[in-house]
């Protein structure tokens, strides 16, 4: 099943790919649903195998986050992100900024926080590339 096919399947509004020449961060942001609010979905860094078992992933988790917001009764959406690198060797501050460029692209529609491979201080960074 392609990408396309697989958005439709489940209703997914957005998956943005993005690339830093300069850094090297290759990164998904999936937005699944911004019914209720702007997608919530923690960034996870980690050293997939693959880019499709990144996209895979990246595509259930913000699904469940659709579905853990809206059970809580929270404003907000669901959406994950992955940055595709191993944390303990690949993470930069320049690779974070990089990240936060492509959320800024979104322009609200995402709203990130830490998760497996990040920590609070990693989201500081990123804030410094967002408007948000």
């Amino acid at each position: 099943m392609d990408l396309f096919e697989r958005m439709a399947e489940h209703d997914y509004e957005h998956v943005h790919y993005s690339y830093d020449k300069a850094s090297g961060p290759k990164t998904i942001i999936c937005v699944h649903n911004t019914t209720l609010g702007p997608a919530l979905g923690g960034t996870r860094m980690w050293a997939y195998k693959t880019e499709a078992e990144a996209l895979t992933g990246v595509l259930r988790r913000a699904r469940a986050m659709t579905y853990k917001s809206a059970g809580a009764g929270l404003d907000f959406g669901g959406g994950k992100a992955v940055i595709i690198g191993d944390p303990h060797k690949d993470k930069s501050e320049a690779r974070l900024r990089a990240y936060g460029r492509a959320v800024n692209t979104l322009g609200g529609k995402y709203i990130t926080c830490e998760d497996v491979g990040t920590v609070p201080a990693d989201l500081e960074t990123v804030m410094k590339e967002t408007n948000i």
